[in-house]
């Protein structure tokens, strides 16, 4: 069974950075596909950034590229989320996802999520 635990939520700064990280458990292939998506209330769920766990090769959201960069420790088993330049409009809960290939549309496994605020 895949886990995901997220951490690296907190308050930062208008332009400021964050980390947030996904410690990933029970991924038995290397096809999974870890993901990151956010969600305000009223809002539905977006996504953010992929990464395919065995070859690296990633995809963003229009709005994050240039912003984040979502990388992964296949050693340690984790996937972060480098996040610069914040802006207002970052403000949500962030999930790590999982999906066991590219091929697939939806996500199967989600974390709990940790709050990203950013606040003057």
């Amino acid at each position: 069974q895949v886990q995901l635990v997220e951490s690296g939520g907190g308050v930062v700064q208008p332009g400021g950075s964050l980390r947030l990280s996904c410690a990933a458990s029970g991924l038995t292939s290397s096809s999974y596909v870890l993901g990151w998506f956010r969600e305000v209330p009223g809002k539905e769920r977006e996504f953010v950034a992929n990464i395919i766990w065995s070859g690296g090769r990633t995809s963003y959201a229009d709005s994050v590229k240039g912003r984040f960069t979502i990388s992964s420790d296949n050693a340690k088993n984790v996937v972060y989320l480098q996040m610069n330049s914040l802006k207002p409009e970052d403000p949500a809960v962030y999930y790590c996802a999982a999906k066991r290939s590219i091929v697939i549309t939806s996500y199967a496994y989600w974390g709990q999520g940790t709050q990203v605020t950013v606040s003057s």
